[in-house]
């Protein structure tokens, strides 16, 4: 066997330069293939971990889809809010440790507005139980201060001090439905990767206070409250879309959300966080098979490649295995060169392949956690991982069987006898 081997090796030296553009390609798929799975992996767990630390969202009895929709991705609208009353029991429950009221409804340029607390910045938690972090500025103390996500920021090119104004409804064309109540731009949010970048966060008294000449979703005619008036109004919230929940203690989770749905004075929900996010990957989920389906195409034509390569060179080895065959070697030790020949390609490209892959997060994970909010982690190939290498290799393996059988058929005289 190790004679086999040093004959493989020495002839795919001699072919190096042919092979080397094989294995670069080998190179190029296992790198894409480990890329892709393992930006599957962390998009999973991102998307898993868009709020963590939250025990419970309660919400208007609706479907826990379309509650976590709402609530956490500002996606849809609820059928109908929480009353502040009912916020105010919650809060009250002997096993409730804190409540972070949420209020949706109004939009700043295609971008959703969040009315919450400022307890908001510290209590809410997203990825691995990771607080919200101001890249600048503070969070709002004042009635018409904002706080204003990564993406908002970037995209609209705010500053500190930027004044902005909010628009009745999640339209994305800006109608000056409340022109005379401008905000400023107190803070901005680091980037998460999570919805929060994407929200103009404000005060519930702010919410309040934007619509205090407003009903029914419209401005009352002749009535126009200046911004400098506001604060002689109660500015408490009548209602609020959702409410994230923090327990004393986990193991009350189900006893609380049994009281929840009980509750007699309206009909509410109270939904896991994280079980509502797995049944919500089951549906938007699909694209990651697509991309593994293309990664394993492109290995497939590399490996595809390979045989090409091997088959092609066939015709300038005929008289080195033509002289193989002459002192004795049969069909396993033909088959065996040749098949060594394509595994140590392939292995070679699969190595390449791995290290392109390390090199690629350990470079890039930085931009893309600014620019994308995307964290890859440099870490141990996962069972899934180790699943494909391992497939690759063994397909590089069987890919010189191929041209090992089409060396053994031509004849010996074809491989001794030169050709004119």
């Amino acid at each position: 066997m190790s004679t086999l081997f040093s004959i493989a090796w020495r002839s795919a030296w001699n072919r190096r330069f042919t092979l080397a553009l094989t294995l670069l390609s080998i190179a190029l798929s296992t790198c894409l293939l480990l890329g892709v799975e393992r930006i599957r992996t962390e998009l999973r767990q991102n998307f898993a971990s868009s709020v963590s630390g939250t025990d419970l969202i309660v919400g208007s009895r609706t479907g826990s889809t379309q509650l976590l929709l709402y609530s956490v991705f500002r996606i849809g609208a609820a059928t109908s809010n929480v009353s502040w009353k009912s916020v105010q029991a919650l809060a009250e429950h002997k096993g409730v440790a804190w409540v972070v009221p949420l209020s949706l409804g109004d939009s700043h340029r295609g971008f959703p507005v969040l009315a919450t607390t400022p307890d908001y910045f510290t209590r809410f938690r997203y990825g691995d139980r990771q607080p919200l972090v101001l890249s600048q500025g503070k969070p709002f103390s004042e009635i018409f201060e904002a706080v204003i996500g990564a993406e908002v920021a970037s995209q609209l090119g705010y500053r500190l001090g930027e004044k902005i104004t909010l628009a009745h409804g999640g339209g994305e064309l800006e109608a000056t439905a409340h022109a005379d109540k401008p905000f400023t731009v107190v803070g901005v949010l680091a980037r998460t990767g999570t919805p929060v970048d994407r929200t103009v966060h404000i005060g519930l008294g702010a919410m309040e206070a934007i619509h205090l000449d407003w009903a029914g979703g419209a401005p009352m005619p002749g009535v126009q409250i200046p911004a400098d008036a506001v604060r002689k109004f109660d500015l408490t919230p009548k209602t609020v879309t959702a409410v994230l929940v923090g327990l004393k203690n986990r193991a009350a989770v189900f006893a609380v959300q049994r009281w929840v749905s009980g509750y007699p004075d309206e009909p509410l929900m109270a939904i896991l966080p994280g079980v509502a996010l797995d049944e919500l990957w089951r549906v938007v989920g699909v694209g990651e098979n697509a991309l593994m389906l293309m990664s394993a195409l492109v290995a497939l034509v590399s490996l595809g490649g390979l045989v090409s390569v091997v088959l092609a060179g066939l015709n300038e080895r005929r008289r080195e295995l033509a002289v193989l065959r002459a002192v004795g070697a049969g069909l396993r030790h033909v088959l065996a060169l040749l098949a060594l020949e394509g595994g140590i390609v392939t292995l070679l490209g699969v190595l390449l392949g791995v290290l392109m892959t390390a090199l690629g997060i350990a470079l890039l994970s930085p931009w893309l956690q600014s620019q994308f909010g995307l964290a890859l982690h440099l870490s141990e190939p996962t069972l899934n991982e180790w699943w494909l290498l391992g497939g690759l290799l063994l397909a590089g393996w069987l890919a010189g069987l191929l041209p090992g059988i089409r060396a053994y058929r031509l004849s010996l005289a074809d491989g001794l006898s030169p050709r004119i």
